[in-house]
């Protein structure tokens, strides 16, 4: 398997490489820290879910702003540049929240970073389908996820046992990681904007943001991103609201939960290039359905179990669904952005989690601290079975657009018949 990946490694450019390699450090960075996130702030503010939920609805707000205008400035300016802001002010940010001890401030800054630390990811996106060609655009997201689960692996091991010791150290060392990624794209990295043809004009930055409404206009685009909305709302509680709730409810430690989320990513880094091979020749739309209704499996057996053992059962149903729908999910969304317009898309592909993310971790709260813990689980499975049926309806609605709408070319990507239009 390894040689095969190896193999597969190399076909790709030098740049997409490097790019690869920024990307496990910067999330090792996010990995040692945020899976503790949740724990952190109900233990040094002594507040529960609720106020956790609200300081993810202050922190989405902005990732909302901030990567709509980093999106934009992305098909301004360039990628680089507003890559290189993003990774500089996520530093400064995880340094100051970590030194904060009033929660009012501590909000104030989450707002900040949430605000300017999100600039850079629908530009380090659109860098992918920049430097690859369509036909290992798959492929290309696929490594990068696999690098990103490789530093899942590791982060969250390292980090409980940083937990224990020091909090203040897991924020110095996901600001380190950030430096350090910014250095490397600073050096190594250059401009992967495609050139603008001579005869082709040249948007103002107003005119770049207000082009959002041509993503808007693309409804199908739209849809899929609605529908993929539900599934985030239920995935996001993986790394917030399932840490409290295994520890208040089950006493499951923090090292514990450490273990369940590196058996997570370990799953994705040894499987995720073997599932993605398996399930290429299928619709994209009805294998997403398909990654879904695992996730109903995985997420509503939350609301019923209690032995350690089923929370390593249930983690693992969870993460063959993370596995089949991410990617495709991915891969899906690239194939709607014109070239001119890719950092928009994949802003607005961002926003599908950014704006669960207002709402989904301080709902999660409130019916965790007032309802019962275990409907947190019990509406999980609810919102999975909706988002299934959302996809398998989704695909008979872009079968029926490319049959009125046969002058739009349709490409393949590693073997997927796409069903998603290229503009």
């Amino acid at each position: 398997m390894f040689s095969k990946f190896k193999s597969l490694y190399k076909e790709f450019p030098n740049t997409f490489k490097v790019l690869t390699l920024a990307t496990f450090i910067d999330r090792l960075g996010g990995f040692l820290l945020f899976p503790f996130f949740s724990l952190y702030i109900t233990d040094h503010f002594g507040v529960g879910m609720t106020e956790v939920g609200l300081l993810f609805s202050i922190f989405s707000a902005g990732n909302i702003v901030g990567g709509m205008i980093g999106g934009a400035l992305a098909d301004k300016y360039g990628r680089r540049i507003v890559a290189l802001i993003g990774l500089v002010v996520s530093g400064i940010g995880s340094i100051l929240m970590g030194l904060v001890n009033d929660l009012g401030l501590f909000f104030i800054i989450a707002a900040f970073l949430g605000t300017f630390g999100n600039f850079g990811s629908p530009a380090r996106q659109a860098m992918v389908t920049d430097l690859l060609p369509t036909e290992k655009q798959a492929e290309g997201f696929g490594i990068l996820r696999v690098a990103v689960n490789l530093s899942a692996v590791i982060g969250p091991l390292l980090g409980g046992v940083i937990a224990t010791q020091s909090y203040m150290l897991l924020f110095i060392a996901d600001a380190f990681s950030s430096i350090i990624t910014a250095v490397i794209v600073f050096i190594v990295i250059p401009e992967t904007k495609p050139q603008r043809q001579d005869d082709e004009p040249e948007e103002t930055v107003m005119k770049s943001i207000i082009g959002y409404k041509e993503v808007l206009k693309d409804w199908v685009y739209v849809l899929f991103l609605s529908v993929s909305a539900i599934t985030v709302l239920v995935y996001m509680q993986l790394n917030s609201t399932l840490s409290v709730f295994l520890r208040d409810v089950h006493g499951f430690p923090a090292q514990g939960f450490a273990l369940l989320l590196s058996m997570n990513a370990l799953m994705v880094v040894l499987f995720q290039f073997w599932i993605s091979r398996k399930i290429s020749k299928y619709d994209p739309m009805k294998m997403i359905a398909l990654g879904t209704f695992f996730y109903m499996i995985g997420f509503g057996m939350y609301g019923f179990i209690s032995e350690v053992y089923l929370f390593f059962i249930a983690m693992g149903i969870l993460t063959v669904g993370e596995m089949i729908a991410m990617p495709t999910g991915q891969t899906a969304a690239a194939s709607f952005a014109p070239k001119d317009k890719r950092g928009r898309y994949m802003a607005m592909y961002g926003f599908h989690w950014a704006i669960p993310n207002l709402f989904g971790v301080l709902l999660a709260g409130l019916i965790l601290d007032n309802i019962g813990p275990n409907w947190v689980w019990y509406f999980a499975g609810i919102l999975s079975f909706i988002a299934m049926i959302g996809f398998w309806l989704l695909h008979g609605v872009t079968k029926t657009r490319f049959s009125k709408e046969k002058e739009l070319p349709i490409e393949e990507m590693s073997g997927i018949d796409q069903e998603i239009s290229v503009k």
